[in-house]
C-alpha cells in the first residue's frame, strides 16, 4: 500500500506561496493606508520596492512552481 506524501518540493513551493501572498497583502495594505492618509513620499518608496523585490521573487516563484508541477508529473 502506498501513502500519497506531499514531496520536499511542493512543500517548500506552498510555504513560498503562502508567505508571497502574505508579503503582497501587507504592501497593498500599507499602500492603501499611506495613500488615504496623503503621504507621497511613501508610496513612490512603497511601488520601488515592489518593482525591484516582488518583481524577481514573483519570476523565481513561478520557476519553482513549474518544476515542482514537472516533479510531480513525473512521478
Amino acid at each position: 500500500m502506498t501513502t500519497n506524501k506531499d514531496t520536499l518540493l511542493f512543500r517548500l513551493v506552498a510555504k513560498s506561496i503562502k508567505y508571497f501572498l502574505l508579503m503582497l497583502f501587507g504592501f497593498a495594505i500599507a499602500y492603501v493606508i499611506s495613500k488615504v492618509l496623503g503621504t507621497v513620499y511613501i508610496n513612490s518608496m512603497l511601488v520601488a520596492i515592489l518593482q525591484a523585490v516582488f518583481g524577481p521573487l514573483a519570476v523565481i516563484l513561478l520557476c519553482l512552481i513549474t518544476i515542482m508541477v514537472i516533479v510531480e508529473s513525473v512521478r
